[in-house]
């Protein structure tokens, strides 16, 4: 039961990197990215829609992302996001502080386990 509140805090806590890393090679819809995030994982990290699309809502309110509404013939609309100017620095920030936090457990873990 611990392992899996730890997990949950650890997805929530790296939401808006993964999002932000996903959409930044493209422009993705919420089902897309939520697929990504779960292949990429190996299955290990899921985002359930109900969870993902708010979450993508608030990343466009804080200027990170920009959604437009996209229609295909034969298929329903769905909403794609791209990553704005803001969200691509902000994005740079996470991802240092991310390699640095990653980093600096493994010091910490590998000094205890040799």
């Amino acid at each position: 039961m611990e392992v899996r509140i730890l997990q949950t805090e650890w997805k929530r806590g790296s939401a808006e990197l993964l999002i932000l890393s996903l959409v930044e090679a493209r422009p993705r819809h919420g089902y897309e990215i939520s697929k990504l995030i779960e292949q990429r994982s190996g299955g290990t990290v899921r985002f359930h829609v109900a969870s993902l699309y708010p979450m993508l809502y608030r990343l466009e309110r804080r200027g990170w992302l920009h959604g437009r509404w996209v229609e295909k013939s034969g298929q329903r609309r769905r909403r794609y996001y791209r990553v704005t100017r803001l969200g691509r620095r902000v994005l740079a920030s996470h991802l240092r502080g991310w390699r640095e936090f990653v980093a600096g457990i493994n010091r910490i873990t590998e000094a205890e386990n040799a």
